[in-house]
């Protein structure tokens, strides 16, 4: 979570969170870089403009990990989600749930409908499920990736329905 950003109100966010790409993903790009940019300079013959391949390759990697780590989840001082470029007021929903990591795959797969919206980014391995009581609004939830669903739940002033849950009895 990063520092406290001050919204267009004028307040500090309540939560502010930026889905940045691993770390090891720029290790990853430098390598495809240099196998890319090596086979665009042996089918140039080695000729001087050869190195263009490398510099093309490197931009077109760099561009796409900082596009892929624009997405911001954060909770407004008004209690306002913004998840990416979407937004939804506090006063619709009804309540809220982390989905672990081991329930994503369900939750993307058979258990989805096809109404709800997603805000999903695939290395992030926890979301929040965001049940909405909105009569106007077709969509029945949101789910959002985000590597801390517990304080974007806390921020949002909802308890978490799954952790309220009774035990599975044997």
């Amino acid at each position: 979570m990063s520092a406290p950003h001050p919204d267009s109100n004028g307040g500090a966010d309540l939560y502010d969170e930026r889905l940045v790409v691993p770390w090891w993903w720029w290790l990853a790009a430098v390598v495809v870089t240099g196998v890319v940019g090596y086979e665009i300079q042996l089918s140039a013959h080695g000729s001087k403009w050869s190195i263009i391949g490398y510099v093309a390759t490197a931009f077109i990697a760099v561009m796409l990990l900082i596009s892929m780590s624009r997405t911001r989840i954060r909770v407004t001082a008004d209690g306002e989600l913004h998840a990416h470029r979407a937004r939804l007021p506090r006063s619709v929903i009804a309540r809220g749930a982390t989905v672990p990591p081991s329930a994503k795959s369900a939750a993307l797969g058979r258990q989805l409908d096809p109404a709800a919206y997603l805000v999903h980014r695939f290395w992030v391995k926890t979301m929040v499920l965001l049940v909405l009581d909105d009569p106007d609004d077709p969509t029945p939830y949101w789910l959002v990736s985000t590597r801390h669903p517990e304080k974007v739940l806390e921020a949002l002033g909802l308890s978490d329905a799954a952790a309220d849950r009774p035990e599975p009895r044997a």
